[in-house]
């Protein structure tokens, strides 16, 4: 009997299949119906394993009757070799271009078997052979149309993961590397440093970006290595000799008479090669010392102040004893011609080296490292104004951000926090600038962010800042409602209209503050007597239809509750089943009905983490929320038409609640969401 009722709705499809023959549309739709029957798991597998519907899924699927098609066509692109040589010699650019567009399309079509088969039929490698040949060509256009073929290749490479077909390509990767330094050569008489934002500095770019994705074949040491054998052994020109390829020792003996642009990519390898500085602390001072003649170069400044930046990152420990050098270039930062972010790179290297000195000096050198920025900050406050002069003080605000950021000192417990006095110092000065902009949202941001790692910095350490720095706020916020006020974010919810909808931002850096306090004290959050309005508020802001808004709303939902069901935190889970008895139902049915009316697709991941980790805590309660909430949807649309059914509504609470992975209630939850769209 059962045999019977599971194969009879498919007799219909197997006539289709019989008058259909190879017409591709009612194909289609036979497929489609099938699909649906064995979505509902229905179908007895004895009748399918005999079934033609069965065979015939195979017989599509094969497409070896298109094989003598494909390789008539192989051979025909390969062929064209000779005319691309003609177009070359003729100087046809547009024909070069063509056929290499051919060529690279080529390479792609095939590219699974150019990988799975190399050097047999359709994987034949002469493909790559055109491509290297375009390769050759002296117009860098030509080789940058086959770029999206190399990353393609090297990503199937490294996703294979295979030795011997690795070793099979290397050759071609290391010839493609080859003709890639060539292109990015600069001309003889090329003057200054190389620019970055004109079309062969974003060739050069993109080059470095396509090496990245490739040099795994090759090795790094090795490509250096052949590269630099071929430019050694070819005794080429400067233009013909980047210091890319120049060891350590030589680089750092290069007079300052070469060509500025030798000296510019040199400086770049320098700060690229802090790894081997670390491990060879010898070059360490000849290595600062050529640093530093570029960082007085105007035109090598910035390249010499990241370079900086990274060997201080790697060398930190090695640094220590060069800290009072690095502090003397802090303090003369602005007589060096610096971008913004070079100089802000230096400050940040200079604070990852002072993190690394011996506590009881930490908080003496912070305050110098700090002076020239409060400084800076004083005199823009006692400047009068409309003087003509600029009062814009995030340039010292950001400065200051970024030393307190990257000031992370080990400090055990019972010490006292070494910047902990040097930042109770600076808070007037902070305080005072945030008084005299307080209109200035953009500069009430700097000052929120500098203030924010400061607090980050010294940790307990600043509970005696909260107390003013909560109140100032709370002035601020009465005449100007800026989002970056964390803490004030419930009263822009609370007392405007829209305050959802009209300031998602607010909503963002809200919940991403109560996500931290659950991460890092749950328990004080959970006590306080504002958890069940932040609760209220979540609920309540689980419909904005803005990514990242929204993101942090779930994800604040997701850390609370999941702090119900870890076992070793009795306390916690007291509290969350406290909460969740108060206000789990009307979670649960916010998060229905958001995602059935309000919420776009690519969020339902989000609220299927919230809903798996509601189910954990308790999960027969959670089965009758559930069912609740089901019951209040809406079955039928404004015109009367059945929008769900009663069994799908049944089928969804059963595939939701017998979930043994997040993901199955997340694929329930968009199956189910499909039938309200």
């Amino acid at each position: 009997m059962l045999l019977i009722l599971t194969s009879s709705p498919l007799s219909p499809q197997v006539t289709c299949v019989e008058k259909a023959g190879n017409e591709e549309k009612m194909l289609i739709k036979i497929f489609r119906c099938l699909g649906s029957w064995f979505n509902l798991g229905v179908l007895d597998s004895t009748f399918m394993a005999n079934s033609k519907l069965l065979s015939l899924l195979f017989e599509v699927l094969n497409v070896e009757t298109n094989l003598p098609l494909a390789l008539q066509l192989f051979q025909g692109v390969l062929t064209l070799e000779s005319a691309y040589h003609m177009a070359v010699a003729r100087e046809d650019l547009d024909k070069v271009l063509n056929y290499c567009r051919v060529f690279t399309e080529l390479c792609e079509t095939f590219l699974d078997k150019i990988v799975c088969t190399p050097g047999q039929g359709l994987g034949d490698l002469r493909t790559l052979e055109l491509l290297l040949i375009c390769a050759g060509h002296p117009q860098y256009e030509v080789v940058e149309i086959s770029f999206n073929f190399w990353y393609r290749l090297g990503e199937h490479l490294y996703k294979t993961d295979d030795a011997v077909i690795h070793s099979i390509f290397k050759a071609y990767i290391q010839r493609l590397l080859h003709a890639l330094a060539r292109h990015c050569q600069l001309d003889s008489d090329h003057e200054g440093v190389p620019e970055e934002t004109d079309d062969f500095g974003e060739f050069r770019m993109r080059v470095s970006d396509l090496v990245k994705d490739l040099i795994f074949l090759v090795g790094s040491v090795e490509c250096f290595a052949q590269l630099y054998a071929t430019l050694k052994d070819g005794n080429p020109p400067w233009e013909n000799n980047p210091t890319l390829v120049e060891v350590l020792e030589g680089v750092v003996r290069l007079p300052e008479s070469v060509h500025t642009a030798v000296r510019y990519t040199s400086i770049e390898l320098v700060g690229e090669m802090s790894e081997v500085v670390d491990r060879n602390p010898q070059f360490l001072d000849p290595v600062l010392g050529y640093l530093m003649k570029g960082l007085c170069d105007r035109r090598l400044a910035s390249a010499a102040a990241k370079a900086i930046h990274n060997i201080c990152s790697v060398c930190r420990d090695h640094m220590a004893q060069h800290f009072s050098g690095l502090l003397e270039i802090a303090r003369a930062l602005d007589s060096f011609a610096l971008s913004p972010e070079a100089a802000v790179g230096l400050l940040k290297g200079t604070a990852l080296v002072l993190a690394r000195l011996p506590l009881e000096k930490i908080s003496e050198c912070l305050s110098e490292l700090c002076a020239v920025q409060v400084l800076a900050l004083k005199k823009l406050l006692s400047q009068e104004p409309n003087n003509g002069l600029s009062s814009d003080p995030t340039v010292p605000l950001d400065r200051l951000a970024v030393i307190f950021r990257h000031t992370n000192p080990i400090v055990e417990n019972g010490q006292v926090h070494p910047c902990q006095k040097v930042i109770q110092e600076i808070w007037p000065v902070l305080s005072e600038t945030l008084n005299k902009h307080s209109a200035d949202n953009r500069i009430v941001e700097r000052c929120c962010r500098c203030l924010r790692f400061a607090v980050r910095c010294v940790g307990k350490g600043s509970a005696a800042l909260l107390q003013p720095l909560v109140t100032q706020m709370v002035n601020v916020y009465r005449e100007h409602q800026h989002s970056c006020f964390l803490y004030l974010g419930s009263i822009l919810l609370l007392e405007q209209p829209n305050g959802l909808q009209n300031h998602p931002d607010t909503v963002d850096d809200l919940f991403r503050l109560a996500a931290r306090f659950i991460q890092r004290s749950p328990v004080t959050l959970l006590r306080s007597q504002v958890m069940i309005p932040i609760l209220q508020w979540a609920i309540a802001a689980t419909t904005l239809d803005h990514r990242d808004a929204n993101c942090s709303v779930m994800k604040f939902l997701r850390d609370l509750i999941h702090t119900g069901h870890e076992e070793d935190f009795e306390v916690r889970k007291e509290l969350i089943n406290q909460v969740m008895t108060q206000l789990g139902q009307q979670l649960v049915n916010q998060l229905l009905q958001t995602c059935c009316f309000c919420l776009p697709p690519y969020t339902l991941p989000d609220v299927a983490e919230v809903l798996w980790e509601i189910m954990q805590i308790d999960r027969p309660t959670f089965c009758r929320w559930l069912e609740n909430s089901l019951k209040g949807l809406p079955k039928e649309t404004t015109g009367g038409a059945i929008q769900v059914t009663h069994k799908q509504l049944t089928d969804f609470h059963k595939q939701v609640t017998s979930a043994e992975e997040c993901k199955q209630v997340c694929w329930a939850l968009r199956d189910f969401t499909r039938l309200f769209r």
